[in-house]
């Protein structure tokens, strides 16, 4: 599409939404891999004030109810399965009423588990019982003018909704708005150089962040193309659309550049029109970013670093920055941004001193979706956000991240919570105490692990730990299963009953020879 084109297309979803009763302030929930109806979606939202809630397409059924419920979604956008997940399933269970929403003349729902869910849309082409078609059902006609939108919008709207684990074990909204977003995609856009003559692969998904902000607005802010090689990422679909696209962006976490630069048919593709691109979600070894300078031509790639609650780029290096800098940094603070480094009390560091990172500014997230409580506990009253992690600046203003204060796992650029997964441990007949801990990985920076104590009378065998995996693969995304299950008698704990998750960490690494990334 060009962009006449693609603004078409946003109208005439605009239309249709606003002809199914959407207002301004109402939640569309978005359970789709990478398309071209999720731009368009992201747009259509914006131009209405309708928030866009994005769902993670690994969402499990409690994972996807939970997050529905949370926000309280008026609709919801789906296709019928990728891969091995049956989306279309799944919402059967949950909305048993989608039959009788069937005879319905706009198939409106009216949901028991879900009573403020009114629309189930389809981008698929088979007809799903009491679900509406995007594409026949939905859309505007092709030759409407632009909507006409009954309210007034402003710049400091609520319109973006993130999912994000964080440390609490359940998933939280991260609400964030019109200034937040559409800023931060316009100056990561600034620092890659981005011009309209870029042409921008963005294979990571669009649930995230980074592909709906660092992917998606810092693209079309600069005018640059903007292409989607696959639904969810395969390394070599990259290579050839790079290939046959002549891109000149790339983005991706670490793991991606890994495994496409170790791809068997790697030689086929010619990536010479490469040029720069964003490696961010975790630590880029050196050898990595080597390889991706000299044999992918991405000379001015730069490294990003943020969090959801932060829209999500804080830090960024520049196009000309070394090597070094690049790989042992996360680069300088992006403008308009302001950011002090502290200890336990608050008090700020000196320079190259170790202490708690905190930001502030345009970026910073309204709060998290109906948690207040929460929400005081990451954000100061004066605006300064928490990130949890302890960091150091130096002189030049480049930032090192040094450690976490969160117990958070960070799987290739995936938010992991712990509490999540024991809190379902603990609910399995043999388990009686339950610990998840993040241990090195050479490919993915961090896994899963979990120490078990079970109850008496279970043995600990090969079934019972094949049992675990499957228990959690019915109810988490795939992601998030331990690859490691190790049972213990005990855990290690302080003098006041704490677990001390860092002595279980170095332990499981020298137990088994574990190495993270060089």
């Amino acid at each position: 599409m060009t962009y006449r084109q693609l603004e078409h297309e946003v109208d005439r979803l605009a239309h249709g939404l606003l002809r199914l009763g959407f207002v301004k302030g109402d939640r569309l929930g978005v359970w789709l891999p990478n398309c071209s109806q999720y731009l368009v979606t992201q747009l259509a939202a914006a131009k209405l004030g309708v928030i866009l809630a994005n769902i993670n397409p690994a969402y499990r059924l409690a994972e996807a109810e939970y997050a529905l419920r949370l926000v309280g979604m008026k609709g919801i956008i789906i296709q019928p399965s990728l891969r091995t997940t049956n989306y279309a399933e799944m919402l059967a269970t949950m909305l048993p009423e989608l039959r009788e929403a069937d005879s319905h003349p706009t198939k409106r729902i009216q949901s028991q588990r879900l009573p403020e869910l009114r629309y189930v849309i389809n981008i698929g082409a088979k007809r799903l019982p009491g679900v509406l078609q995007y594409d026949e059902d939905v859309l505007g006609d092709k030759h409407q003018k632009p909507p006409h939108v009954p309210w007034r919008l402003h710049q400091d709207d609520d319109i973006n909704i993130q999912f994000t684990s964080g440390t609490t074990g359940s998933p939280k909204g991260v609400i964030l708005t019109h200034t937040n977003i559409l800023n931060n995609g316009f100056f990561v856009g600034e620092r890659l150089r981005l011009t309209s003559h870029d042409r921008v692969c963005v294979p990571v998904p669009l649930y995230h962040c980074f592909g709906l902000v660092m992917g998606n607005i810092a693209s079309f802010t600069h005018g640059a193309a903007l292409i989607y090689p696959t639904e969810v990422f395969d390394p070599e679909a990259v290579l050839k659309t790079v290939e046959a696209e002549k891109c000149t962006v790339l983005h991706g976490v670490p793991t991606m550049f890994i495994t496409e630069l170790n791809h068997a048919n790697f030689a086929k593709y010619d990536l010479s029109t490469l040029r720069t691109g964003i490696m961010a979600g975790s630590v880029c070894p050196l050898e990595t970013m080597k390889e991706v300078i000299s044999r992918m031509h991405l000379r001015e790639v730069t490294i990003c670093y943020g969090m959801t609650e932060t829209s999500p780029v804080s830090f960024q290096s520049h196009t000309d920055d070394p090597l070094n800098l690049r790989v042992e940094t996360v680069g300088r603070v992006h403008p308009h941004l302001h950011c002090k480094v502290v200890d336990e009390q608050g008090n700020t560091v000196p320079v190259g001193v170790s202490g708690e990172l905190l930001t502030k500014g345009y970026s910073v997230m309204r709060g998290y979706w109906g948690d207040p409580a929460k929400t005081d506990e990451v954000l100061t009253w004066d605006g300064w956000m928490h990130t949890g992690d302890l960091a150091t600046i130096d002189e030049n203003g480049y930032c090192r991240i040094v450690g976490r204060i969160k117990d958070l796992i960070i799987r290739g650029g995936e938010n992991i919570s712990p509490r999540e997964l024991e809190d379902i441990l603990f609910e399995h007949p043999a388990v009686q105490s339950p610990s998840i801990i993040g241990v090195p990985d050479e490919f993915y920076g961090e896994q899963v692990c979990a120490w078990i104590i079970l109850k008496d009378g279970h043995e600990s065998t090969k079934k019972l730990e094949d049992d675990l995996r499957q228990y959690l693969r019915d109810r988490v995304a795939h992601y998030k299963v331990p690859k490691y299950i190790l049972f213990k008698k005990d855990f290690p704990m302080t003098a006041s009953g704490k677990i001390q998750k860092f002595i279980m960490t170095n332990m499981t690494t020298k137990e088994l020879g574990l190495k993270g990334k060089k």
